[in-house]
């Protein structure tokens, strides 16, 4: 295929969020997976401080952190001046000029300011094609708390938990944390409610622990829920599709610790999946259906992982998570479980593209205008 008919990808990778480095590493193997016969594929690299960045192995000079040779860009919300945009500092301002155009974006981002719906508002408003889960989904799958009550509302198990605000803990702390303990009782679980890669997460033995837990959560935003603590395996299946999604087998993480922290996900090579996981079909088979009702429920688009709870004594099954933007490490369950599904890691970067174009047709079918006839 000419270079004039290869489709323009943007890859944008980093982001301002504690998942920075998790998203180095699902981008580098994204990028080494994206055809060069199919594909021209353009770096677009977000700082740590939000700084978004273009040039040779944007990839390389974010993770040394050296940025000398790159160049601001941006991406303008205005859909009438479509594409990556360089900014060259002038005196009196900054010079915007063409930089690539792009045909779709590819966000490997985690956590805020990037699978939370902002980037996605962003990518909206400038008519840009995008892969994953649109503003509402992104959102919502973004925020445990809220993502819990609307599973809730669906009928769908999940876990006894407790919203705490940060300002609650700063202002009373005695108060947040008697409230902190009607989940359940020890040990509990702290977690930050707008991030993932288990940043921020702790489990708690008593009241000293849960407010050292509680403090730390709360560096990461202003929610942050106490989940009951139960003796579970951790089952995951991976999504994909828009209006007529499908789910991959179902795995098991057995982590390194006592739970599947951050370490364990990224720095333990003692953390195992099994693929697929050793439960009765009947199980499995819930499972997958529930991942898809959560997935439709949300109106979640292109992919996600969900992530499950099965109680080891009773086999109850409770939903826990549903990322919208999932890792795509070496090591992450998301192309693991496809792989073992029948779908290779080239094939499922290639379909996700596709949903994205499809989507990107569904919203321009959509009448933004009303005029009264007459």
């Amino acid at each position: 295929m000419t270079k004039e008919k290869l489709l323009r990808v943007g890859v944008i990778l980093g982001g301002r969020s504690g998942e920075h480095a998790v998203s180095l590493m699902s981008a580098r193997f994204v990028l080494s997976v994206l055809d060069p016969q199919k594909y021209q594929v353009t770096q677009i690299g977000i700082t740590r401080q939000g700084v978004w960045l273009v040039g040779e192995d944007v990839l390389s000079a974010l993770t040394r952190e050296e940025f000398d040779s790159l160049s601001p860009a941006t991406i303008l919300s205005d859909p009438t001046r479509p594409g990556l945009k360089a900014l060259t500092p002038q005196a009196d301002g900054d010079l915007l000029k063409a930089f690539a155009d792009l045909d779709v974006v590819f966000p490997v981002l985690h956590g805020t300011f990037g699978e939370d719906g902002t980037l996605q508002g962003l990518l909206e408003m400038a008519g840009v094609a995008y892969v994953g889960a649109g503003v509402l989904g992104s959102s919502t799958a973004m925020d445990k708390a809220l993502f819990f009550d609307v599973m809730r509302a669906n009928h769908i198990p999940v876990v006894e938990t407790v919203l705490i605000l940060a300002s609650e803990l700063k202002g009373n702390p005695d108060a947040a944390l008697s409230r902190a303990e009607t989940v359940g009782a020890y040990p509990l679980f702290v977690k930050p409610a707008n991030l993932g890669s288990s940043v921020g997460v702790s489990k708690v033995q008593n009241r000293s622990d849960l407010l050292e837990g509680l403090m730390e959560a709360a560096k990461y935003g202003r929610r942050v829920i106490v989940q009951k603590g139960l003796d579970v395996r951790e089952i995951e299946v991976s999504v994909i599709g828009n209006e007529n999604p499908e789910a991959s087998v179902c795995g098991e993480i057995v982590p390194a610790g006592e739970f599947y922290s951050y370490d364990a996900k990224y720095h333990d090579d003692r953390s195992k999946a099994h693929i697929p996981a050793e439960l009765p079909n009947e199980t499995s088979e819930k499972i997958r259906a529930i991942a898809i009702k959560a997935y439709k429920a949300l109106d979640v688009a292109g992919m996600a992982r969900v992530d499950f709870f099965v109680e080891r004594e009773t086999g109850e099954v409770y939903l826990n998570e549903l990322n919208t933007i999932p890792g795509f490490t070496q090591i992450s369950m998301y192309p693991m479980l496809w792989e073992a599904s029948g779908l290779s890691n080239q094939a499922l970067v290639d379909r996700l593209i596709e949903l994205a174009l499809e989507r990107r047709l569904d919203r321009e079918a959509t009448q933004h205008e009303f005029r009264r006839a007459g």
